[in-house]
């Protein structure tokens, strides 16, 4: 993880782009958004790169890049390969290369706006969401009609649980874009934590119906507001809600857990149990599963299981939550 920052510390200290005076972006600088006949490659090669991109072999694809890059690495040419080669980095969810050839493009010429925006999604992937802010924050300035922006500043706000300003930003882009259910989804969220429980449902509710249109609806909604009706203790309502949840995805685990909750909260303790385990088995990783276990187990008198169950809790979060579990030297 330190070897992770220092890389991280330099990537971020490559300079920036500055055009020589005169010089304008063009179409053609426009890596990020560019089809692979743009790339000025010769023909074998870049019959190659389709071939390995139709066929998702990403190693291929980046090895040709790299080959051609290194050519002439510091021209016009090699930033426009660098930020595509940013994009089969991500593509193979290679987050960290990824942000190291979109700054090295990014010292040769601006990024486009696609590609700026991809590298604060991988900003976030690595934890580093200080650093997506500002990016977003331009991109926003510079394009105010995109509710993308706007979304993505909120959801960075939320997580630092600064709910307010979350809020703001997630109304600016139903604004921008009313049909935009993940916004009213974690607008609801929001409202959930500041406990003005009644807005939100009302905006679970409005995403599960923007969902609905969706050819792929997300089940997020429907657990959301099962997680909000069972606080108010409404399990009947929390129940269906889970129910929908799972037939729209039957591999989330949160939704199974959830199950899980209400059942123990109707004292429907059989059921609740075969939830849970079947939430742990879902995600081998999900430690909160386990906690729940042991207690219906302990209510059950079963002791050896419920001290398996809290043995398997505390050692999933551990490896969670390392930084707050550090090693003995």
């Amino acid at each position: 993880m330190a070897q992770l920052g220092r890389v991280l510390t330099l990537l971020l200290a490559l300079p920036p782009a500055r055009l020589a005076h005169g010089q304008t972006m063009t179409g053609k600088q426009e890596a990020a958004s560019t089809p692979v006949a743009a790339l000025n490659l010769p023909s074998a090669e870049a019959s190659q790169l389709t071939q390995a991109l139709d066929g998702h072999d990403y190693a291929t694809a980046e090895r040709l890049l790299l080959d051609e890059i290194s050519h002439d690495p510091h021209s016009l040419r090699a930033g426009r390969l660098l930020s595509f080669a940013g994009r089969v980095y991500f593509l193979n969810k290679d987050y960290l290369n990824a942000a190291i050839a979109w700054k090295k493009s990014e010292a040769i010429a601006p990024l486009d706006p696609s590609a700026r925006f991809s590298l604060a999604m991988v900003y976030i992937k690595l934890g580093r969401s200080a650093w997506a802010q500002p990016l977003l924050q331009t991109l926003s300035t510079d394009d105010p009609k995109q509710a993308l922006y706007p979304y993505w500043l909120g959801r960075l706000d939320y997580d630092a649980q600064n709910y307010d300003r979350a809020i703001v930003h997630f109304q600016q882009a139903l604004t921008l874009n009313p049909q935009m259910a993940r916004a009213y989804d974690n607008l609801g969220l929001c409202y959930f934590y500041q406990n003005h429980n009644t807005l939100a449902i009302e905006s679970y509710t409005k995403a599960i119906r923007l969902e609905e249109t969706s050819p792929h609806p997300s089940a997020w909604p429907h657990l959301n507001l099962a997680i909000a009706l069972q606080f108010l203790n409404r399990l009947d309502e929390a129940e269906a809600q889970l129910h929908e949840a799972l037939r729209l995805d039957p591999t989330l685990a949160p939704a199974q857990y959830q199950l899980g909750l209400v059942m123990e909260a109707r004292n429907q303790l059989d059921t609740a149990v075969k939830a849970l385990l079947e939430a742990a088995k879902l995600d081998a990783a999900y430690a909160e599963p386990h906690y729940a276990l042991a207690r219906i187990y302990r209510k059950l008198g079963k002791t050896a299981q419920s001290q398996e169950e809290v043995e398997a809790y505390l050692r999933l979060h551990a490896e969670a939550h390392p930084a707050a579990n550090p090693q003995k030297p």
